[in-house]
């Protein structure tokens, strides 16, 4: 063979090489990208899992239209919002409750100081303005699935509000023989959770709340305070005196007293739809034999009452029987808040 002809089999055979050597290396490339994403095989499967989740999450969004009943009648529902507007603390409680953080909660700092969540906010929560006046603006800017607010507050603004996202109202407060305040609540809370997905959660919520009740009920009658008298009170002073709201027999939080087996002692000359009269420190002389609860933020109430004739010349006072439940025992509440408003009131009443 000629020289010539060997240099050339020479280049081709180290051309054959180097081709040979670059298809390896690739093929280490592509194994070692791959072996970073959990092998091969197993990305594929990772990347069909993870279209499979997205798939049904998208299917989820984008799922069914239930029609969920409301104050104001029934509202189609697709889905599972994700970004929640509340309007009022009771209903940003109840998602607290089911592990749902909402998007916007109206009057967060006031919220802080009534109320003692079961999950605090998360800082991006975004405040939407007051209860009474929720600004439309800053709403409609966050872009959410769903706007939860009360019927006394909102019905005025529903059309507005529902024409930026769909809007539920609850009516928490039912006229003399057409409701019954605890039931409500329950009511609300159930469907809250059942829109955003979280039926079992509600379901272990309200389990948890009848054994607190049982349990408190129980410690009630070991200190002999079974079926005691109370009266139940939300204090402030308003131009050197003290206004009182005392809670009536149809009252939201005196319905959770009786489920631990307390007496309400206190009966208005009409019906209250909100579950409360209001009015000077008179309104208590037909209560002076009861245990005296009150809930309030103001430190200055009792010193007011002190200077008052008809305040120390009540039984309750004389006997010392007068109990703070705590500023932040908001009697207005949802499941988390009949249960600190039952566990509160079994405490001051056993000294336990």
């Amino acid at each position: 063979m000629s020289g010539l002809r060997k240099s050339a089999l020479f280049v081709v055979f180290a051309i054959v090489l180097v081709l040979a050597t670059a298809c390896g290396n690739n093929a280490n490339n592509t194994s070692t990208t791959s072996g970073e994403n959990g092998g091969g095989t197993n990305s594929a499967n990772n990347a069909a899992s993870t279209n499979s989740g997205t798939n049904e999450q998208a299917t989820e969004t984008a799922g069914e239209t239930r029609s969920i009943k409301h104050a104001l009648g029934e509202l189609p529902i697709t889905g599972v919002p994700q970004k929640i507007v509340v309007l009022e603390w009771t209903y940003a409680e109840d998602l607290l409750m089911v592990g749902v953080q909402p998007a916007g909660v109206a009057d967060i700092e006031n919220m802080k100081k009534w109320v003692s969540p079961p999950t605090a906010l998360s800082a991006d929560v975004t405040d939407v303005g007051t209860r009474q006046e929720p600004n439309l603006e800053t709403i409609a800017a966050l872009e959410p699935d769903l706007i939860i607010g009360v019927k006394f507050r909102h019905e005025a603004t529903y059309d507005q509000l529902n024409a930026i996202a769909p809007t539920l109202l609850f009516d928490p407060y039912p006229a003399e023989g057409q409701g019954d305040q605890y039931q409500e609540m329950i009511e609300t809370f159930k469907t809250i959770a059942d829109v955003v997905g979280k039926k079992a959660e509600a379901d272990k919520v309200l389990a948890d709340l009848q054994q607190a009740y049982d349990d408190g009920k129980a410690k009630l009658a070991a200190a002999g305070k079974e079926g005691a008298p109370i009266a139940l009170t939300m204090p402030w002073v308003d131009q050197n005196a003290v206004t009182f709201r005392v809670s009536t027999d149809n009252a939201l939080a005196i319905k959770v007293l009786e489920q631990i087996g307390l007496k309400n002692t206190f009966k208005p000359a009409q019906f209250e739809v909100y579950g409360y009269s209001q009015g000077g420190v008179e309104l208590l002389q037909q209560v002076t034999d009861a245990n005296y609860l009150h809930i309030t933020n103001e430190d200055n109430v009792l010193g007011v009452l002190e200077k008052n004739a008809v305040w120390t010349g009540l039984n309750f006072v004389k006997e010392n029987r007068v109990y703070a439940l705590g500023g932040d025992t908001w009697p207005y509440g949802g499941p988390h808040s009949a249960k600190l408003l039952a566990e509160r009131a079994v405490s001051v009443l056993t000294g336990q």
